[in-house]
């Protein structure tokens, strides 16, 4: 274990806003500093940075915390992985050994731990006399031994037993082994599903092997590719290919390529392009996108060159504008991919592509007029309505006054009509727009105490006056999270004779429940600092509710209280007003 005291020494040699400044773009803006906030779905800059507190808080989503917390759920990492991430940054030496740790349920771990071995034992193949074969292959395609080191890239052997043999050797279930997709069951039983092929491995965005596409590399007839089937830790939509390598590299470099294959994107790394991903052949997904905004705002999108890669850059655009982003785009001649292209033309023609790519409504307007005679009058109109249609995604303005003289040039209509059809389509989508009808539940109303209770820990997170007048007048919450927080908040106070709140954060982190409750109270919309008699006043409001709670209860038992003891509960009851009384003087 670590302890508070030097957990907080490693927080103090940071500056939360240049850790965060290294993941995300901020902006300053008075005093604190904005970006856009990665964990929700966020068009506009709404993740506060306070470089004062040394905490961050959206206040879109409610996510608040220090440099730890910010860490641990960008990064998906263990709070303890978080702290060695931070203590690295900061050139802190930490006296303990991390064993390093995902955050992925352990239930899942026999198979994570087939993939690596599997790993391991195809990229041993590769370097065997078995193997020289697929070496050949690969050095003919140019990748060097520095680069199937990087990728681990490795070799299926002819005999389909050797993983099988492998893995129950090491005493897994068949179950698992199964599950894996690595292993499958016919008439002989248990085999390999990879024979003879060269093996690239998957993995997921924390850098573990969840998957393999296993390729042929003679000129046998059978599949060109092997892929691994879906499975509780491979989900395609849901990964990009090289993503844990490739995000170092795009927040240096404040963009991220995206292309379509492993190869294509093993190739831009001979050539030390190295901030790209690939999304494995499936259509740009939801979580894809999310993932790409999350490690830039500049995004290129240069995917096969052919007719599919078009349809494909077209649907990724899609994605992208849902969330607020408009990428860039670079085409390929003669309908090669970026493998190819690279290969053929070399590293200079490439990154001369990269250096001028075109805007989205560029490739649109390339786009839409494939295969359409501009001079036919009903290709002429499907066109100008299409170009109108993707306009009216678009916010912005000089992009859309560019675009529509374009249009103009093309087609020699005016540019006033070309607006109005714009305006025109804007209103109809405006007034199609279905607003589903919902029977709203009445917003359940916050009783005076619980704004105290709100109120007060807001100043105890803040002011050490705040838990004097909490541990003198109050010592009870009503709400019984609230009582919990406010229970921790004394108890740091009492331990370390301050309060900071990045450092408070740190203490609570294990507990969930409090964690939660601390965000909801961070963000109240309350002013910096309050005055001693609005303290004793939240006091007061909380106080008169416990005795309110503790009066009703001896009420009810009066009921059916001998006159001796209704006598007792009337002295009580009098003595708990008369007690409240005197906290006021």
């Amino acid at each position: 274990m670590i302890g508070q005291d030097e957990l907080q020494h490693i927080r103090e040699q940071v500056d939360i806003v240049d850790v965060i400044s290294s993941y995300i773009p901020l902006t300053q803006k008075g005093r604190n500093f904005f970006g856009v906030c990665p964990f929700h779905d966020d068009n506009h800059p709404s993740m506060s940075v306070s470089r004062e507190k040394q905490i961050y808080t959206c206040f879109a989503c409610g996510a608040t915390g220090n440099v730890f917390k910010f860490i641990m759920d960008y990064e998906h990492v263990s709070f303890m992985e978080a702290v060695a991430i931070v203590a690295t940054k900061a050139g802190v030496e930490l006296n303990f050994h991390l064993k390093k740790t995902h955050s992925t349920s352990s239930k899942y771990q026999k198979l994570y731990d087939c993939y690596s071995l599997a790993s391991k034992l195809y990229q041993n193949n590769l370097h065997t006399k078995s193997g020289s074969g697929a070496l050949e292959y690969l050095k003919k395609r140019q990748i060097d031994d520095a680069c199937m080191k990087e990728f681990e890239i490795g070799y299926s052997l002819k005999d389909g037993q050797v993983l099988t043999n492998l893995l129950l050797n090491k005493k897994y279930e068949k179950t698992v082994l199964l599950k894996s997709g690595l292993v499958i069951e016919n008439a002989y039983g248990l085999s390999d599903i990879y024979i003879d092929r060269v093996m690239f491995p998957l993995w997921d965005l924390e850098g573990r092997v969840v998957g393999f596409s296993g390729r042929l590399y003679n000129d046998e007839k059978q599949f060109k590719y092997i892929n691994s089937k879906e499975s509780e830790i491979f989900k395609k939509g849901e990964l990009l290919y090289n993503y844990h390598r490739a995000k170092e590299e795009a927040r240096k470099k404040k963009q991220i390529i995206l292309m379509e294959g492993f190869m294509d994107v093993i190739r831009a790394y001979t050539i030390g392009i190295k901030n790209v991903v690939a999304t494995m052949g499936t259509a740009v997904t939801k979580e894809q996108a999310s993932h790409l905004k999350r490690l830039s705002n500049d995004i290129v999108i240069c995917f096969d060159g052919d007719a599919a890669g078009a349809k494909g850059t077209a649907s990724c655009i899609e994605e992208l504008l849902k969330l607020g982003v408009t990428p860039k785009v670079v085409r390929l001649e003669n309908d090669l991919d970026p493998d190819e292209y690279i290969r053929k033309y070399g590293a200079s023609a490439f990154q001369n592509k990269l250096n001028n790519p075109m805007s989205t409504m560029d490739f649109k307007l390339l786009y839409y007029k494939k295969n359409k005679d501009l001079s036919d009058s009903a290709d002429l109109t499907s066109y100008v309505k299409e170009v109108i249609s993707e306009l009216s995604k678009i916010p912005d303005e000089v992009m859309r006054e560019v675009t529509l003289k374009k249009v103009h040039d093309e087609s020699g209509l005016e540019i006033s009509f070309l607006r109005e059809q714009l305006e025109k389509l804007e209103v109809q989508e405006v007034k199609n727009v279905s607003v589903p009808i919902v029977k709203k539940e009445k917003d359940k109303k916050e009783t005076k105490y619980e704004k105290a209770e709100k109120a007060l820990l807001f100043y105890m997170l803040r002011d050490g006056n705040a838990i004097r007048v909490y541990q003198e007048k109050v010592t009870f919450m009503p709400t019984k999270v609230y009582r919990n927080l406010a229970r921790e908040i004394s108890c740091f106070y009492n331990e370390y004779g301050k309060i900071e709140l990045a450092d408070f954060m740190t203490y609570v982190s294990d507990h969930e429940m409090i964690e939660e409750a601390l965000s909801s109270i961070v963000t109240l919309p309350l002013k910096e600092e309050a005055k001693e008699e609005e303290l004793n006043d939240y006091a007061k409001v909380i106080r008169e509710y416990t005795i309110k709670s503790e009066i009703k209860r001896l009420q009810k038992e009066m009921a059916g209280a001998s006159l001796e003891e209704k006598t007792k509960l009337a002295t009580r009851i009098v003595e708990l007003r008369l007690g409240d009384k005197k906290y006021d003087k």
